[in-house]
C-alpha cells in the first residue's frame, strides 16, 4: 500500500498521507474508547445506537472526541466548575 502511495503521490505525499491516516485510525479509537465508557463523569455514557453506530461510521468518533473537547474546554473557562482554584 505505502508503495502505491509512493508510485502515485512521492515521497512527501505518501509520508503526509500515511500521517493523516495513522492520525485518523488514533483518533477514531480513542472516540470509541471515550462512547464505550460505562460512566464518564458520573453521568451514563455510550448507548447501543452510539456504539454501533461508531463501529460501522468511523468519521462518527472522530467527531464525538471533537464535540466532547469543545464542551470539556468551555466548561474550564466557565466559572461554575470546582476545578477553579
Amino acid at each position: 500500500m505505502l508503495q502505491t502511495f509512493y508510485n502515485n503521490l512521492g515521497f512527501f505525499g505518501a509520508l503526509i498521507l500515511s500521517f493523516v491516516l495513522f492520525i485518523l485510525f488514533i483518533l477514531w479509537i480513542a472516540g470509541l474508547a471515550g462512547i464505550t465508557l460505562p460512566v464518564d463523569g458520573g453521568k451514563p455514557r455510550g448507548s447501543k445506537w452510539q456504539i454501533i453506530t461508531a463501529v460501522i461510521i468511523p468519521v462518527y468518533p472522530i467527531g464525538w472526541v471533537f464535540y466532547e473537547m469543545y464542551h470539556q474546554r468551555k466548561f474550564l473557562k466557565s466559572d461554575k466548575n470546582e476545578l477553579r482554584a
